[in-house]
Order: structure tokens, then sequence, then C-alpha cells
């Protein structure tokens, strides 16, 4: 073979690696969606974790993100994310309890875990692996990207004070032990998406409302058409979001990659720590201005709601292993913390929790 021909087989040779290493180096390519239309405030920390996702890792995956509603209604992004036709989905675990009601302790509790009990029992207890033997039973991967404090609590037409006022009442309230804990002491739960409260309220439909914290009730429009707040919100002490990822996609990213959207969720979740306290504070404000009367829940009220609620969550926990074991684990977290807990009192996370007994719990685990 001539020297030309040589070369030209050599340049030829080397343009083919090129473009082939560079089709290697192109992104990966995933939609993501939300449970959440752009109206809820909510869909900022899903918008937060994608957009730090995208500068992390945007050399390798890129993400396109749509707000709730707009690829498929906000009750099938689960099983849009199950099936693979999407790869991720900002979510909220507790709708999924239908499915399983293990979901409601990953996303909230009655009157038990604050927001810095689940970042404690995620980070540092064996929460992040609970979250994802429970998703991988639907072949997903799940990354915690955000806690809220305490919800606002209810929001009504006409005054709810204590539990005898509750009696009757229809209110819009999420979750499977909620619903429970709301029927034992004399109300009923309605079932409705956020997006809907307004004009059920305004015509009357639903005697109030919770929803989210004072800033995401603000973007729901309920303070003007609400002029009751009954507080403390004992029915979501926390709540926890993040993002369903379906397991081959997750599968087909590097290690090095994976681990930059695990980075991501960390740097979300402080931020939705503080962002959603910050915003909460500017909430309160919004309906002080708005003449919203505030009515505060007694001692004897919440003491009431704390007993009602350890019977609610053994009877759920024992509904399936699956949940038993969540519950096993968050409750083994308080047992383990408890001693530094009541050594700081009343700092660090203050208050005492006095929740279901773990005996019962342990026994319903298979």
């Amino acid at each position: 073979m001539s020297l030309l021909k040589k070369t030209v087989h050599v340049l030829v040779g080397t343009a083919i690696f090129g473009a082939a290493g560079l089709a290697q180096a192109a992104p990966q390519k995933w939609t993501m969606t939300s449970t959440w239309p752009a109206s809820i405030e909510l869909i900022e920390a899903d918008k937060k974790w994608v957009e730090l996702v995208n500068k992390l890792a945007g050399d390798e995956l890129k993400i396109e993100f749509f707000e709730g509603g707009a690829l498929v209604p906000s009750g099938e992004v689960f099983s849009a994310v199950e099936s693979g036709t999407i790869e991720a989905g900002g979510d909220w675990p507790g709708y999924w309890a239908g499915r399983n009601p293990a979901f409601s302790p990953l996303a909230t509790h009655t009157s038990l875990f604050n927001a810095m009990d689940y970042a404690n029992w995620i980070q540092e207890w064996g929460g992040a692996e609970i979250y994802n033997e429970i998703f991988g039973k639907y072949g997903m991967v799940y990354l915690p990207f955000s806690i809220t404090n305490s919800e606002s609590g209810f929001r009504t037409v006409v005054p709810v004070r204590n539990l005898e006022e509750i009696k009757g009442k229809r209110l819009r309230l999420s979750g499977l032990e909620q619903g429970q804990v709301l029927e034992k002491i004399g109300g009923t739960q309605v079932s409705m998406a956020g997006q809907e409260l307004y004009q059920s309220l305004e015509r009357g439909v639903i005697d109030g409302a919770e929803f989210s914290t004072p800033s995401v009730d603000v973007s729901a429009g309920m303070h003007q058409v609400t002029k009751h707040w009954s507080t403390p919100g004992w029915h979501q002490s926390a709540s926890v979001f993040g993002v369903m990822i379906n397991k081959k996609a997750w599968d087909a990213l590097s290690p090095e990659t994976q681990e930059k959207l695990k980075i991501a969720a960390n740097a979300t979740m402080m931020w939705g720590l503080t962002n959603s306290e910050k915003s909460a504070t500017e909430g309160v404000r919004t309906f002080q201005e708005a003449g919203v009367e505030i009515h505060r829940f007694s001692e004897e009220d919440l003491q009431t709601i704390q007993e009602v609620t350890n019977e609610v969550m053994v009877n759920v926990a024992c509904s399936h292993p699956d949940a038993a074991k969540v519950y096993l684990s968050q409750l083994e977290y308080l047992q383990d913390y408890k001693d530094w807990r009541a050594i700081a009192t009343p700092y660090n996370l203050g208050r005492q929790i006095d929740g279901p007994d773990i005996e019962k719990v342990r026994a319903c685990v298979k």
C-alpha cells in the first residue's frame, strides 16, 4: 500500500473513531413532569432539582421538565414513570398510598416527625434505603429532595376552634392515616386536587381544606375564600417530596452521573427546608392582611389527636408488611434519638414525641 493510501486510511479511521466518540459523549435526554401545576408553589422544588442536575451533569444528562398536567394527569405520573413512558416524575409519595400504605409514612405523618426528623431519618438512620426498597417494587429509584415543616392547618369558611367543631365538617384532606384520624374525631375526608380547592370552597362544596404551608395555600388562593384558620397543622407535622426515576433509565447512567443526581437532591433538600420557611413567613402575612382569624386547638385537643393518631398508625402499619417496615424504622429512629432530644430540650428539636407503641408495630413486621 502506498504512503498516500496509508495516510488516507489513518485519517478516515481517525474520523470514524472521533465521530463515535462524539456520539458517546452526547448527553442522555430525560423527560420529567410533576404532580404539581405551575400555579402551585410546590413545583419549585422539582424545578430546583432539575436546574441543579442540568448544571452538575449537563455534559452527561439533560432533563426537560414539564409542569403537572402538561404530559399526563397528575394522578398518572406514577404509572408513567413505572412504565418508562417518561424517565422521571416529581411527587409527594402519599398520593400513591392506595397502591401501598407504605407510601403514607414515606410522605408525611400526623403529629409525629417534624422536618428535621425526616431529614435525620433519611440521611443517617436508613430512610433513603427504605424509599428505594419500596419504590423499587415498582421499578423505580427514589430521591427525596425536599422537606417542609408543619403544614398550615385547616382553612375554613366557619370557625373550627376545637374538636367539637370539627364534627360533621366536610374537609379536604390528603393522606391515608390523616383521613382515618379525621373520621375518628368526627369529620369527613374529601379528596381533591389542589387546583380544585378555590372553587370548592367558594361554592360551599366543602367546609374547609388543608393543603400545605402558608405560602403554598396563598398560591392556591385560599386567603381569598376562607376567613378562619385552625392551627397547628397536626394532620401533617412535616412532608417529604422527591423524584421517582424509572429504574432502567437510572441504570443507564454512569455511577458518576448517578452520584451527581444524589448531590443535587441533597442540595435541593436544604434549599427546600429553608426556602419553605421563608415563604411561609410571607404567606402568614398575606393571611393576616386578608383579615383571616386564627384559632388554635387546645393542648387537651392535641393530646386527644395524638392518642387517636397512635392508634391509627398501628392500624396502618399492620395493614401491610411494607408499611410496618417503614413505621418500625421511623419509630426506631425516634427511640434511638430520644435521649439526646430530651437532654437538649427545649433546644435542639424541642418537642418530646409520644408516638405509637413500637412493639405493636414490630409485631406486624414479617
